[in-house]
């Protein structure tokens, strides 16, 4: 049998007796033991989060009977953070969703897994994002949901072929972002461990100071900003755009091996070494300072601003500020463990370890990822052809 792969809309292989539709527009009062009501941000890589429902009324369920869910169906998130997707577990049936959710519903199972790994599709999430509308919050209306177009094989085999080949690749994915949080898990384990159960002996004044110099000559272009999830970045990399003085003249020079934070950002983490070039320059509005390497080694350090009880420590300064910033000395003035330096190389030695394992998985999910995209790419698109139990062929 040749197979045939036609161009279609997602509308032509629904199930006609529930077309494709949005839920409740008002959830209303929440209940403990009313009807579950699935929203967007309970969609998380793929799966139903099911401890963060919200509960709505049978009367107001009532009115939505047209988006009831049964087990098998799946959901798209069509408002707000659109494209999401997730197949709806049996123990949801009878549930609900919300306006910003469009139930799906494929009564052949071969199809519908092959329609879910369809809508996470680049093709699918290009589409997606071209017919948003809006001005708060954006999203695709339903009618739009319906004519989302790609590429379909009519052998139910091939269908499943695919389908269960993606399918593995999603299970290496989630193991391996599995590791990862167990590792993650694992190394605050080891800082709370290692680190924060020292009782404080000094302060951070103790063993740092503060650097002041400027771009006088304006002998340094390189500007860049500090961030709370990645360190230091290029100012248009966050912001998609140059955002410094055209005169940086009066810009603070950074160099590698130096922290750095800005002092009304701090409390929510951005603080940071420079580890990834060798100098470059900051807005006045930052503090830049520098470690007496002789008490307390630099990635003893580094490791400590990671844990819970940096944060909190840092937090509690800047609730302490009239403008909820912490200066330099108020940050100096934070209590901070200083064991001796033979025993922090020790301690340091294996929080590098278990950082470097979290890295190197961290790498790993990311190349899975782009790999299964770009097999998604080739075979949903029909570029390679499938024959059942003979491979692919180009």
């Amino acid at each position: 049998m040749i197979t045939t792969w036609k161009l279609i809309c997602l509308d032509d292989i629904v199930d006609p007796d529930a077309p494709i539709c949005y839920g409740i527009l008002k959830p209303g009062e929440h209940y403990k033991d009313g009807v579950p009501v699935i929203k967007v941000k309970d969609i998380i890589n793929g799966t139903i989060k099911m401890d963060s429902l919200l509960h709505t009324s049978q009367e107001i369920d009532h009115q939505y009977m047209r988006s009831k869910l049964k087990g098998g169906d799946i959901i798209l998130s069509i408002r707000g953070t659109t494209g999401k997707v997730a197949i709806v577990p049996t123990e949801l049936t009878g549930a609900n969703i919300t306006q910003d959710t469009a139930r799906i519903r494929i009564s052949c199972i071969d199809t519908r897994n092959y329609v879910y790994q369809i809508l996470q599709s680049d093709h699918i999430q290009k589409q997606i994002e071209r017919h948003k509308v809006g001005q708060a919050v954006k999203g695709i209306n339903i009618r739009d949901v319906r004519k989302l177009r790609f590429i379909f094989p009519d052998d139910l085999k091939i269908q499943r072929y695919i389908a269960s080949f993606l399918i593995i690749w999603n299970e290496i994915i989630e193991k391996t972002e599995l590791l990862i949080a167990l590792k993650e898990k694992r190394y605050s384990w080891l800082l709370n461990k290692l680190i924060c159960n020292n009782n404080p002996c000094g302060q951070i004044r103790d063993f740092t100071s503060e650097i002041s110099k400027r771009n006088r000559k304006v002998s340094i272009d390189l500007v860049l900003s500090v961030t709370n999830h990645n360190g230091f970045v290029l100012p248009e990399e966050q912001f998609e755009r140059r955002v410094a003085s055209n005169d940086l003249s009066n810009y603070k020079i950074v160099l590698n091996g130096q922290y750095a934070y800005n002092p009304s950002r701090i409390n929510v983490g951005s603080i940071a070494r420079l580890d990834g070039w060798e100098q470059g320059v900051l807005s006045p509005m930052y503090v830049v300072f520098k470690l007496n390497e002789k008490i307390v080694n630099s990635d003893f350090f580094l490791h400590w601003l990671s844990s819970h009880e940096a944060k909190e420590r840092i937090r509690n300064k800047a609730q302490g500020s009239v403008r909820e910033t912490v200066s330099f000395a108020d940050f100096g003035a934070i209590p901070f463990p200083i064991p001796p330096l033979g025993q922090q190389q020790k301690i340091v030695d294996i929080l590098n370890t278990a950082q470097q394992e979290i890295k190197l998985l961290k790498k790993l999910a990311y190349s899975y990822r782009r790999q299964k995209r770009g097999l998604m790419q080739k075979l949903l698109t029909g570029k390679w052809r499938v024959k059942t139990g003979e491979g692919i062929e180009s």
